[in-house]
């Protein structure tokens, strides 16, 4: 009798625990650790490290996949975690086509998705799946107008073009034909190449003989300093610029003293030192890099754990909000989760201040970008 008496609260404290552990927010990511984009998605991986494993005063587990740069890998990541791990979110992947491969499938899965990659195909309004998808980086047009702005300021007329044979590539190819005609720049060359090329000697030739005032590579990370150090031994006197999506330490080291001088946009927090002290984004900058560098090093601060860091920011406002109308683990949850992230007014992060609606699911502005140079493996402000 005594065993049978202990039996119904077993059973109900049993029915508590499950309970409990089907409140866990779970959050899916899929980065870049390995491979070609590695120095982009290691200081996201190591950002998705420091973590709270609360929001909202609900336990989250952050279950991070390496999809190792491969689109193939990151779809079979995003089903694995949306099927196997019953995810509330999908935050990855670390480049372009990675991402744009996992639109249809988080759509289908009606599970929101936010993204850590640049171009602003990503979050198309004219694609009605993107009504589940959201990302932190700036959008490719937004930096390629700063770009076509500082050329125009300083006497470029002709601009040659050499970027990734893929829609990285080709949508900062895009964005940059628009910008230019704007400015009234003409782009007399273009080339393109594969991130795991290791010689683009013939591109590079065919740009030196078109002798353009300006060079622009659309390219991101380690990967981006094939073209400019093969311009350098051309002996290439004009300008070199480069996208945001180089802003890391080991795109510094790989281009050693053949980057010196390069032009390029990037968030304000890797620069955030630099802000006047009225400027919103400096402390949450200086908050997350102080972090991470007490972790991995001075000056290991990379502009890609800044998407990882911002991607957390909108869930850490989100999800509360989400919490009010349903509970983790269940598709009213995920469809509350979407409508409070595209419903984030004036959250300060570390790249800029987002602001979503319906027709943006980036949500920023002008004052998530800034021109800098490099001097001597230093980011400077651009002249």
């Amino acid at each position: 009798m005594r065993v049978c008496k202990w039996l119904p609260l077993l059973a109900a404290a049993v029915a508590l625990a499950a309970g409990a552990a089907r409140a866990d927010i779970n959050v899916g990511v899929t980065l870049s650790a390995t491979g070609p984009a590695a120095s982009l998605g290691i200081p996201e991986k190591n950002t998705f490290e420091l973590m709270p494993t609360t929001i909202g005063g609900q336990k989250v587990n952050w279950i991070v996949l390496d999809d190792a740069t491969d689109t193939t890998k990151a779809v079979t990541n995003t089903r694995k975690l949306l099927t196997e791990n019953k995810v509330d979110v999908i935050v990855g992947s670390t480049i372009t086509p990675n991402s744009l491969a996992m639109v249809d499938v988080v759509a289908d899965a009606e599970t929101p998705m936010i993204s850590m990659a640049a171009s602003a195909r990503i979050v198309d309004p004219a694609n009605p799946k993107t009504r589940w998808v959201f990302k932190t980086p700036q959008n490719d047009a937004l930096m390629a107008d700063a770009i076509a702005v500082h050329m125009k300021a300083n006497g470029v007329k002709t601009m040659g073009y050499i970027g990734f044979a893929d829609a990285y590539g080709d949508g900062w190819l895009a964005e940059m034909r628009r910008s230019a005609q704007t400015a009234g720049i003409k782009i007399v060359v273009e080339e393109k190449y594969q991130r795991n090329d290791a010689s683009v000697t013939g591109q590079v030739l065919k740009i030196v003989a078109a002798n353009p005032d300006a060079v622009l590579i659309g390219a991101a990370g380690t990967p981006g300093a094939t073209p400019q150090k093969e311009l350098a031994s051309r002996n290439y006197k004009g300008r070199i610029y480069q996208t945001h999506g180089v802003a890391n330490p080991d795109f510094l080291r790989v281009v050693g003293k053949d980057g010196n001088g390069t032009i390029l946009p990037i968030g304000p927090m890797l620069v955030y030192e630099q802000l006047p002290d009225s400027n919103p984004l400096k402390k949450t900058a200086a908050e997350y890099i102080t972090k991470y560098e007490a972790k991995h090093g001075k000056d290991s601060r990379s502009t890609f754990g800044g998407h990882a860091w911002d991607a957390y920011l909108l869930l850490a406002r989100a999800i509360p909000e989400a919490l009010k109308k349903a509970k983790p683990g269940t598709k009213e949850f995920r469809a509350a989760l979407r409508d409070a992230l595209e419903n984030t007014k004036e959250l300060v992060a570390t790249h800029g201040v987002y602001t979503m609606t319906p027709q943006d699911h980036n949500g920023l502005d002008n004052r998530a970008r800034t021109m800098i140079r490099i001097d001597n493996g230093k980011w400077v402000p651009a002249k």
